[in-house]
């Protein structure tokens, strides 16, 4: 049986560790949690979980970074790895980059800072299979 990971991705520490937090309270040890504060750094994970045979299944990023905005970060993710589904948080992203994220990313939803609980435990389940 493979093992799934969900990638966080935020340049503040304490995002993703809120993100993290939330994610195993709500879905325990069923994921593996993985987390980057650049994109760059996001992407070179992300390619050595594949190598391990981990399946990242979703990544949780935001928009504003340096260096490489979320929604740039998320067109390259679908590029290389296609079947990895994402969700954006922002709290800057203006509708351009929201477009474009969806629609060249393919991101299922954009939550808005500061999200709420339900929100994005909804957000997870919905690119989340049952099963998984």
């Amino acid at each position: 049986m493979s093992r799934k990971a969900i990638m966080c991705v935020d340049d503040e520490l304490i995002i993703l560790l809120s993100l993290k937090q939330e994610l195993a309270n709500y879905f325990g040890n069923r994921f593996l949690y993985e987390s980057a504060m650049d994109a760059y750094e996001a992407m070179k994970i992300i390619d050595e979980l594949v190598t391990e045979g981990v399946v990242v299944i979703l990544i949780i990023t935001d928009w504003l970074m340096p260096g490489l905005k979320g929604d740039e970060f998320l067109i390259k993710v679908r590029e290389r790895h296609p079947g990895i589904k994402s969700i954006m948080i922002t709290g800057q992203a203006d509708e351009a980059a929201i477009r474009r994220a969806k629609t060249e990313a393919g991101v299922s939803e954009v939550l808005r800072k500061p999200w709420s609980r339900d929100g994005l435990i909804g957000a997870i389940q919905a690119c989340v299979p049952e099963e998984a």
